[in-house]
């Protein structure tokens, strides 16, 4: 299966905070965020990985362009509009029938991802398989509203009562989700949430995937609660 990571955004609040290391540089227990991704990604079965950047981290450029990794890797330096915008340049070297998409300050625990990437393969019905937690800890989270079987209805800026999980930031999906991409383009969509809603619009069959937690590091006090939960 392929794996695509958007490490293209700017950390913009972390650079507020005085953090100086570019943020998937900013290492967990003495491990750069984006080698963490990459060597859980190599450890499930990777058949390809391809990283997007934006041009102003030279820094991560030049440490991804030393690794040398034992499947195809392909790294993509260019500055996007916005998640999608880096999810669609990223979209060429997605050619397998499946693939995982997540961001790069993502944290999550290893063996649910184990969990979650074996139902995702074992899934034939599914165009995806989203993560969702019930741990809310982003500024503006993305809301998930499902049913009783897990099926995915709508995203939501604004829980409602029937709403018990918010989006994770880790994207399982199969190649039906790429024309609709397409569609997102063409249409002058922006945003991975409005993505999302477009494939619940077009009818694209997606599931709800609950981890018990999950991370994004956005400030500086994140840094202690992800090695806490790590740990």
């Amino acid at each position: 299966m392929d794996y695509a990571i958007i490490a293209a955004g700017e950390g913009s609040r972390l650079v507020q905070e005085g953090m100086k290391t570019p943020k998937p540089l900013i290492r967990l227990h003495g491990v750069p965020l984006i080698d963490r991704l990459i060597h859980i990604f190599l450890k499930h079965h990777a058949t390809s990985i391809s990283i997007i950047v934006n041009e102003e981290m030279t820094e991560v450029q030049t440490h991804l362009k030393a690794l040398s990794l034992p499947v195809p890797f392909h790294l993509l330096v260019q500055s996007t509009l916005s998640s999608m915008h880096s999810f669609h340049a990223l979209s060429r070297f997605l050619t397998g029938d499946r693939f995982c998409l997540t961001t790069v300050d993502t944290i999550f625990q290893e063996d649910e991802f184990t969990r979650y990437i074996r139902t995702f393969k074992q899934e034939s019905t599914l165009d995806g398989l989203m993560a969702v937690t019930n741990f809310v800890d982003d500024e503006k989270p993305l809301y998930v509203k499902t049913d009783n079987e897990g099926r995915i209805h709508a995203f939501l800026d604004t829980a409602d009562r029937t709403c018990h999980f918010v989006s994770g930031g880790i994207y399982c999906l199969r190649k039906t989700a790429l024309p609709v991409l397409e569609q997102a383009m063409k249409q002058g969509i922006s945003r991975m949430r409005n993505y999302q809603r477009l494939l619940v619009s077009e009818g694209l069959h997606l599931k709800a995937y609950p981890f018990d937690k999950i991370i994004d590091v956005d400030h500086i006090s994140d840094l202690a609660k992800a090695e806490m939960f790590l740990s």
